[in-house]
């Protein structure tokens, strides 16, 4: 199954790097605030450049003076199903510790630098 995996990243501003295993690279959204882990919430996602497989295990000080200078921790990590994948739809499963249940990603536009702005939410909470 492919990974995903949450990073807390108190850059210039505390936000959250989600980030799918797709198409050989980390498909990745900046969230400025805590992930959904509940139905109802919604969460502003702003589309960011691929990453590499290998930085699903990042955690570390990206020093001052690089791009995304801050400290950066594993939030949530874990395997993922999806159900379906749409240029402005993407419909999957998470399973890890923190964010566990059915989730879509819709794309509603772009902002004024041209990166694609998606809406995530959790759509539901798994039986049992």
């Amino acid at each position: 199954m492919p990974k995903f995996v949450i990073q807390k990243h108190n850059a210039r501003t505390l936000h959250y790097d989600f980030r799918l295993e797709m198409d050989g690279v980390l498909k990745s959204w900046a969230v400025p605030k805590l992930p959904p882990k509940k139905a109802g919430l919604k969460r502003l996602a702003i589309e960011v450049e691929d990453h590499p497989l290998s930085y699903s295990d990042f955690e570390g000080e990206i020093r001052e003076g690089s791009y995304g200078a801050g400290k950066v921790t594993i939030w949530d990590k874990g395997s993922y199903d999806i159900e379906s994948r749409h240029k402005t739809k993407i419909v999957f499963n998470l399973h890890g510790k923190e964010l566990d249940g059915r989730y879509t990603l819709v794309r509603m536009g772009a902002n004024k630098q041209g990166k694609g702005q998606w809406l995530l939410f959790k759509t539901k909470t798994p039986k049992g």
